[in-house]
């Protein structure tokens, strides 16, 4: 029989991918496709829910073609979190588009909640504040705005769930719900004490729990692929589900506290793994970072941004060029940002800060600034924003963080990852892990199914900080005068 592998399934925002992953994690096979965003309304963000799943069975497709003779061990789902899905139970069918994480339609309900005095308590039993990101509160919009809605979903004729259960669902023929412990962490609907569904949660956001998938360890199985639904053989287990920013920071090894990994996507999240669960003072979120049939929950601690790499997108976009690498290169044709502070809040600005309604400005500009400016502080905006939230994860851990782990699309910037250096006076450390979400859920998956995949890491990539200090106090100065600029304006 050949060799074993995995096939890893890394559902995100903007790319969908599959890798083959062999037990000496090289990358056997790997596709990829560019997933749309829609943006109906202002503040909107949405993508079909049909097309995630036709995209994941079509690049399965694809690699079962390219390497017809590998043994495909077993099947590992890294994706999206915080976007929600609801089908219909009979048929199959999303009953809408899918709400995703960027989407701040419930930003007026979640103000309603803070108004009521709701939040210590959401917070205490959740460990996630009150914001848009997490989709608690746009559920219960979305079944009030679709006819007949509710009461089918009180009858358990709807089924709700974030991406890994549509495509659970999807994968096993509609024979199984369910989610995992990261997974169900995230949507404010999940007991951090219990490690179950919140029955008083599901009542303030007014979320039928009926509609809710089974919780189940991320390492512990999920079935199997049903016959004729993909290329796949059917007796192939689903074996791993897991948030792909949770899967990155298993990738990276970093299961001690006090090591913080940020993975830097279309948005970015810092994570540390920790003895227990942290109560954050510093504006984090406790979450789960993963689950084993045989360890247990493990907890972590995370600050969310909203906008980061989609920040060089947008900056992109905006500029005329023709793509981010060139975007970069203009950046690098100026020693600085000649004074431009770019606050990327396209989206709100999620941690440490958490203002829904804060929106994005460019400050500091005169007679003298060109567009090398603007971009060059469009990439230390992505920097300074991480700084803050490692500031933050310090803070509440009480220790200092010497280094900071990064992957993801963005960390393959060089200039990023000094300039990363530079503002958090810390060390950076790339590793060598391609596609780190994906390569997580397959490590975790192979160590479930009995596959050794421990091998030598070689030494990573690392950026120390060069910057003069007067030159750092400046580019903070602006910044964190920029930030309260953009709050103050939320709030007027």
């Amino acid at each position: 029989m050949s060799r074993p592998v995995i096939l890893a399934i890394d559902q995100g925002t903007t790319n969908t991918k599959a890798l083959l992953v062999a037990a000496d994690r090289t990358i056997v096979q790997s596709r990829s496709r560019t997933m749309q965003v829609h943006y109906p309304h202002p503040g909107w963000a949405e993508q079909s829910p049909s097309e995630i799943w036709e995209t994941v069975a079509a690049l399965i497709a694809e690699l079962v073609a390219a390497a017809p003779d590998v043994h495909i061990a077993g099947l590992a789902i890294s994706n999206q979190r915080e976007t929600i899905v609801l089908w219909d139970a009979q048929t199959g069918r999303p009953i809408a588009p899918a709400a995703i994480w960027q989407c701040a339609r419930s930003a007026p309900r979640c103000a309603e909640l803070r108004a009521a005095g709701l939040e210590s308590d959401i917070v205490a039993r959740s460990g996630l504040g009150i914001d848009p990101l997490f989709p608690a509160a746009k559920i219960g919009l979305m079944l009030d705005a679709i006819p007949d809605a509710r009461a089918r979903a009180e009858r358990g004729e709807v089924r709700c769930g974030t991406i890994d259960s549509w495509l659970l669902w999807n994968l096993t023929g509609g024979a199984v719900h369910a989610t995992d412990h990261s997974n169900a962490s995230r949507t404010q609907l999940f007991n951090l004490e219990t490690l179950g569904w919140d029955a008083e949660l599901a009542r303030i956001f007014e979320v039928p729990l009926a509609m809710l998938p089974q919780i189940l360890p991320s390492d512990g199985g999920f079935g199997h692929v049903a016959r004729g639904v993909t290329a796949l053989r059917d007796d192939v287990p689903i074996q791993v589900l897991l948030g792909d920013s949770h899967a990155a920071l298993f990738a990276h090894g970093l299961s001690q506290p006090g090591r913080v990994k940020a993975t830097i996507g279309t948005g970015s999240s810092l994570m540390a793994a920790t003895a227990g669960r942290v109560h954050s003072s510093h504006g984090l979120s406790s979450t789960i970072a993963w689950s084993r049939v045989d360890d247990g929950v493990q907890h972590a601690l995370e600050g969310n941004i909203s906008v980061s790499g989609h920040a060089a997108a947008f900056a992109t976009t905006l500029l005329g060029l023709p793509d981010e690498t060139a975007l970069t290169a203009l950046a690098m044709q100026v020693p600085d940002s000649g004074g431009v502070t770019f606050v990327p809040a396209l989206a709100g600005l999620g941690a440490p800060h958490w203002q829904a309604g804060a929106r994005g400005t460019i400050a500091g500009m005169t007679l003298a600034t060109r567009p090398a400016h603007v971009a060059r502080a469009t990439i230390e905006a992505i920097a300074l924003q991480i700084g803050d939230v490692l500031d933050a994860i310090a803070a509440d851990l009480d220790q200092s963080v010497a280094a900071l782990s990064i992957d993801g699309g963005a960390a393959r910037n060089d200039l990023l990852a000094q300039m990363l250096a530079d503002v958090t006076g810390r060390t950076i450390l790339r590793p060598t892990i391609a596609e780190a979400s994906a390569m997580g859920v397959a490590m975790l998956a192979a160590s479930a199914l009995g596959i050794d995949m421990h091998v030598g890491d070689p030494t990573p990539a690392r950026f120390d900080p060069v910057m003069p200090g007067h030159d750092l106090s400046r580019i903070k100065r602006n910044w964190h005068h920029a930030v309260a600029g953009a709050i103050a304006q939320a709030q007027g």
